[in-house]
């Protein structure tokens, strides 16, 4: 005899499929959003700290190695690059209120000096490796993840207390911090919980047992201390770091993180050591232009405070993240312009042109080459090779400036003397005469940098 179906287990049957299907449809999400950790396509055995024999990768350089804690911290800080973010324009060191302008609203970051009643002179040693590692502040709120807690949770518990004690070694300041503006859902810490939950891993270094010192101690650097790839790797769906585009470029605070992946092209893997090392250090690499906007503070405040075998260290670890192909710059970039500013592609009646001789010429040149520093030396430089034309826009915007061992080399911002129109224009002639790609940035879209970049 044939059993037939009970209608209780037909009716049961679509129910399990459609949860089937559901379930893998989560998975899949998960797989797609979530991916794999900052140091995953290092395929080498990884040990914990205590069964790594060679030079210890984490902590402060040889130099320091009898400094004291406080000393230890300040370098560790340095590293971290901590002051910048928790330092508003014209506002007192570490006391917070610099504004993360973002789609969604206004983050403002906290007071970080040992003030009891307004920065952090309250946090117990467990509750600044809390907030350090997992993003919990010592009520137990959810710290935002402008706060680059998913890279910092790979710094040693040592070496994040060493910052704490040269935090409470600064002047307490009485700065009370600014509330958030931030449009529903995203003024909702409790799902921060939720989404630290996929995204921070919450574990320490662990070196590569397969790679030498060196690796590993500029894997510690760029990935614990530095945070390189807040910056640089693009964010998926869930605004967490899309690591199978690692160091692959990203638009962050309104300026270009450039692709710093070993693409030959469009990323770093063309560049000497050399010349990778100058950019960090100083802050320009001849052939490659200098840094400006938030990369012009990561270097003045951080990476040129690094001792040199630390910034070699990065080097090397940036020369084994695999190629990831971007936008960024075209195969080729382009020559010197013509000298003569009556040739070239944009017509002498252009806007962007009148601009440009009457406010940039001088030091910049006409063919791109300057004669006052090499600093203004617009040939070769990533930015004007860039078709986005965005930090080329935000450089007339806010300027730049350079230290050298000349001395200092600055350039003033445009923003408040010319339009929005204005500013789109000259950046579009600048790309179109000296880089191989012409941008097409438009008014609507200065104007959204100058709110990205508002403070």
């Amino acid at each position: 005899m044939n059993a037939t179906p009970s209608p209780r287990n037909s009716k049961r049957r679509p129910l399990l499929i459609a949860l089937g299907v559901l379930v893998l449809v989560i998975i899949v999400a998960l797989f797609l959003v979530v991916g794999p950790g900052p140091m995953a396509f290092s395929k080498g055995r990884k040990v914990d700290l205590a069964d790594y024999h060679a030079a210890n990768p984490s902590g402060v350089p040889a130099a320091l190695a009898q400094a004291s804690l406080i000393q230890k911290g300040e370098y560790l800080a340095k590293a971290a690059d901590c002051m910048v973010c928790h330092t508003a324009n014209g506002g007192e060191p570490f006391a917070g209120g610099f504004a993360f302008v973002l789609p969604f609203g206004t983050l403002y970051s906290t007071n970080i000096t040992p003030d009891k009643a307004t920065g952090i002179g309250n946090y117990t040693d467990a509750q600044f490796l809390a907030a350090v590692h997992r993003g919990v502040r010592h009520d137990g709120a959810n710290l935002y993840p402008a706060m680059p807690y998913t890279s910092y949770t790979h710094m040693t518990d040592s070496d994040a207390l060493a910052i704490k004690a040269y935090l409470f070694s600064l002047a307490p300041i009485d700065s009370p911090n600014k509330p958030n503006a931030l449009a529903f859902p995203f003024n909702q810490r409790w799902a921060i919980g939720l989404w630290s939950a996929l995204f921070n891993s919450n574990e320490r270094f662990k070196p590569d047992a397969e790679k030498s010192a060196l690796w590993n101690r500029g894997a510690y650097v760029a990935e614990a201390l530095a945070h390189c790839g807040e910056c640089h790797t693009p964010r998926n769906l869930a605004f967490a770091l899309n690591n199978r585009k690692k160091f692959g470029g990203a638009l962050t605070a309104g300026w270009r993180a450039y692709n710093i992946s070993g693409d030959k092209a469009s990323g770093v893997g063309a560049w000497h050591d050399e010349e990778l090392i100058a950019y960090l250090a100083t802050g320009h690499a001849a052939g490659h232009g200098s840094a400006a906007g938030p990369m012009g503070e990561a270097v003045d405040e951080s990476f040129s405070q690094l001792a040199p075998e630390d910034v070699q260290a990065i080097v090397a670890y940036l020369r084994s993240v695999p190629s990831s192909v971007s936008s960024d710059l075209p195969a080729t970039l382009a020559p010197a312009a013509p000298d003569s500013h009556k040739e070239g592609l944009a017509t002498a009646e252009s806007r962007g042109k009148q601009i440009y001789e009457g406010a940039c010429a001088s030091c910049h040149g006409w063919s791109g080459i300057s004669d006052i520093s090499q600093y203004a030396t617009l040939t070769g430089a990533r930015a004007v090779n860039d078709p986005h034309g965005t930090n080329v826009a935000q450089i007339v915007l806010a300027g730049m400036k350079r230290s050298s061992p000349a001395g200092v080399t600055e350039m003033p911002g445009f923003g408040a003397a010319y339009s929005d129109s204005d500013i789109a224009a000259v950046a579009n002639y600048v790309t179109t005469r000296f880089g191989s790609s012409a941008s097409n940035l438009s008014a609507a879209e200065v104007a959204k940098m100058r709110r990205e970049t508002a403070q």
